[in-house]
């Protein structure tokens, strides 16, 4: 079973560097707190890039955020790299035996409750912004 993927806690944990750090947040400095390589900080930062949540600074370099830390949820980090393999928090196994009644029904019955499962997360994600977080580090 697949899980969420760890891009979305590094990428909490990038923006949060950079909201809280009043020095250039190079992506090596970043890969220095995520204690990462600095490859897959680059990786990403493209995706958070992309999202409209960061720039970086050309030539001497340097990210900065392109909305407050307020106006960041984590829902919108969670979007943004792609946290779940095809929007999907949980998958169901591929090919049951359709002979049985069980392996016959198992997607549609419990594709309901998954979907509300994973409505109810990405409402909780919804609630917390950066800056919520970023009050808890100091």
């Amino acid at each position: 079973m697949s899980q969420i993927s760890t891009r979305f806690s590094i990428a909490v944990h990038i923006l949060s560097v950079i909201a809280v750090s009043s020095n250039d947040c190079t992506g090596d400095f970043i890969a220095g707190s995520v204690n990462t390589n600095p490859v897959i900080i680059r990786r990403i930062m493209a995706k958070l890039k992309k999202a409209g949540l960061l720039d970086v600074r050309a030539g001497v370099g340097g990210a900065f955020l392109l909305k407050s830390p307020e106006q960041i949820t984590l829902l919108d980090v969670y979007r943004a790299v792609n946290a779940t393999e095809g929007n999907q928090l949980f998958r169901i196994h591929e090919e049951p035996n359709i002979l049985c009644p069980v392996g016959r029904n198992i997607e549609s019955v419990l594709q309901f409750e998954l979907k509300e499962a994973q409505s109810a997360m990405e409402h909780r994600l919804a609630q917390t912004n950066l800056s919520q977080l970023t009050t808890n580090f100091k």
